[in-house]
C-alpha cells in the first residue's frame, strides 16, 4: 500500500521525506486560522530564489523567531521593537535564512497582515483573488502547472500597492497552491480528491 501511495504523489514531493510529509498533510489544504495563513505567507516569501525544502527545513527556526506566528503576540511583542536591531537579532539568534532584506520584509508583511486582519479575516482577504472559491485544476503532468497565473499577477500587484514586500506573482502563486486557493495536485495524486 505504501508503494501505491508513492506512485500517486506529486513528483516534486518525492525527493525528501520532509517534502512528502508536507505534501501529504499540508500542501493545498486550507489553513484553519489567520496565524497559519500568516505563517504560510511569510514562509513562501522566504523561498524567493531558494528551494522549498530549504525553507521547510528552517521552519522551526522561523516559528521560534516569529513567536509561532501568533499575530497577537507579534503585534505586542515584536512590532513595537526598533526594526533594524530586531532584524539583526533574528539573523544572529535563529537558524533562519540570513537575508536581512527578507527578514525586514517579513516584519513589514506581518505588520500589514495584522492591519488587514482588523478589517477582515485573512482568508477572506486572500480568497478575494480567486472569487472566494478554490480553483480546481486538472493537471496530468508537472510541466502543465504554470509558475504564475492571471490571478497571482493581480494579487501581487494589489499586495505591492498595499506595501507588501518580496511577494511577486510566482511567490503569490506558490502561496495560492500551498493554502488551497488553487488545487494543483496532479489528478492521479492521492491528495487530489482530498483537497479542501
Amino acid at each position: 500500500m505504501e508503494n501505491d501511495k508513492m506512485t500517486t504523489t506529486c513528483a516534486w514531493a518525492l525527493s525528501d521525506p520532509l517534502l512528502q510529509q508536507y505534501h501529504d498533510t499540508e500542501w493545498g489544504r486550507i489553513p484553519k486560522d489567520d496565524n497559519a495563513l500568516a505563517e504560510c505567507f511569510i514562509l513562501e516569501s522566504m523561498q524567493s530564489g531558494l528551494s522549498w525544502l530549504t525553507v521547510l527545513r528552517k521552519r522551526p527556526a522561523y516559528r521560534a523567531a516569529f513567536l509561532n506566528f501568533d499575530l497577537a503576540k507579534i503585534e505586542t511583542e515584536l512590532l513595537p521593537l526598533e526594526r533594524e536591531p530586531l532584524v539583526e537579532h533574528i539573523c544572529q539568534q535563529f537558524d533562519v535564512i540570513k537575508h536581512k532584506g527578507k527578514i525586514a520584509a517579513a516584519l513589514n508583511n506581518l505588520a500589514l497582515l495584522i492591519e488587514v486582519r482588523k478589517q477582515t479575516p485573512l482568508a477572506d482577504f486572500f480568497w478575494q483573488f480567486v472569487d472566494n472559491q478554490s480553483i480546481v485544476n486538472q493537471w496530468q503532468t508537472m510541466t502543465q502547472i504554470p509558475a504564475q497565473t492571471e490571478q497571482s499577477v493581480m494579487m501581487s500587484k494589489q499586495l505591492k500597492k498595499q506595501g507588501f514586500k518580496f511577494i511577486g506573482p510566482v511567490t503569490c502563486y506558490s502561496f495560492m497552491q500551498a493554502v488551497g486557493m488553487v488545487n494543483d495536485h496532479l489528478v492521479d495524486c492521492g491528495c487530489y480528491q482530498d483537497h479542501d
